[in-house]
């Protein structure tokens, strides 16, 4: 009990932006981790890939409301707003902004050939393409844990430590599958191991990154912060319905699938509940 009592007065005067950087690098190490697993396994049954994608793109979907939109709109309306407006706007923008990304970024989703790599045509290796496409996951990702830290900042009821450390637990919970999705399929491939690990960890580098450009934005212009957090639920839903879902259904084993993408919303619905 003392000790929660200590990480709970720890957590509450440190400055957010440290904390969104602690919270993304765990996330980052998350990934690392999941793509470790490339020293123990050569490759993975499909089966399972398909479900622990399906469990990411729950805990997404979950965490978009329970932990971004939903603050977004309760903030806005303590401001005097209608907080529908705030969060239509923001949600759209976020998903338009990884849309322009996904358009311009040379990337190449899981399990297809390199002829159907999306963005700018490039030269650039097979391994280098799969590494864009989990960055391109990330980016919202680490943006998403850098706002709801920034938001604590705001004194707002609505933004709460404990809700944000849930952010930052779901959010690392599903990056093991996609370091995963990096590392493994590339050593199937015929790279070394140490290799494939590593262009499947730095697909999580960005994530810091963001977190720490969201912390600071929202300290730095408050009056956003409600546009923001529905920048970050968009662009992390756009993530879901254009890349996590169609992937973990293309093996046929669509139940499955379905099945742990349920698992992973319950999942982050109760941690956010729970902890916010």
């Amino acid at each position: 009990m003392l000790g929660a009592m200590m990480m709970s007065a720890w957590l509450n005067t440190t400055n957010p932006v440290w904390l969104a950087l602690l919270a993304t690098l765990f996330t980052w190490g998350v990934t690392a981790l999941g793509a470790a697993m490339v020293f123990f396994f050569k490759t993975v049954e499909r089966r399972v890939l398909d479900s622990m994608l399906g469990f990411a793109a729950g805990v997404m979907i979950a965490a978009s409301f329970w932990s971004l939109l939903a603050p977004a709109i309760e903030m806005a309306q303590a401001n005097g707003n209608s907080g529908w407006f705030q969060a239509a706007a923001g949600l759209l923008l976020g998903g338009l902004f990884i849309a322009a990304i996904d358009k311009v970024l040379p990337h190449l989703h899981l399990g297809l050939p390199k002829s159907q790599a999306e963005g700018i045509k490039t030269q650039w290796q097979r391994s280098i393409l799969l590494v864009m496409a989990i960055t391109l996951h990330n980016l919202p990702e680490g943006l998403a844990v850098g706002v709801a830290f920034g938001a604590v900042a705001s004194g707002q009821s609505a933004a709460s430590i404990g809700a944000a450390v849930a952010l930052a637990i779901g959010i690392g919970l599903q990056n093991f599958p996609e370091g995963m999705a990096v590392s493994i399929p590339l050593r199937r491939e015929g790279i070394d191991r140490s290799e494939a690990f590593w262009y499947g960890q730095a697909s999580g580098m960005v994530e810091p990154i963001g977190g720490v450009i969201g912390a600071l934005a929202v300290q730095l212009v408050a009056p956003i912060l409600p546009y923001a957090l529905a920048f970050a639920a968009g662009a992390m839903l756009f993530v879901v319905v254009e890349e996590l879902i169609p992937e973990s259904q293309q093996s046929r084993n669509t139940d499955l699938a379905t099945a742990f993408t349920l698992l992973g919303f319950v999942v982050m619905m109760v941690m956010d509940v729970a902890l916010g």
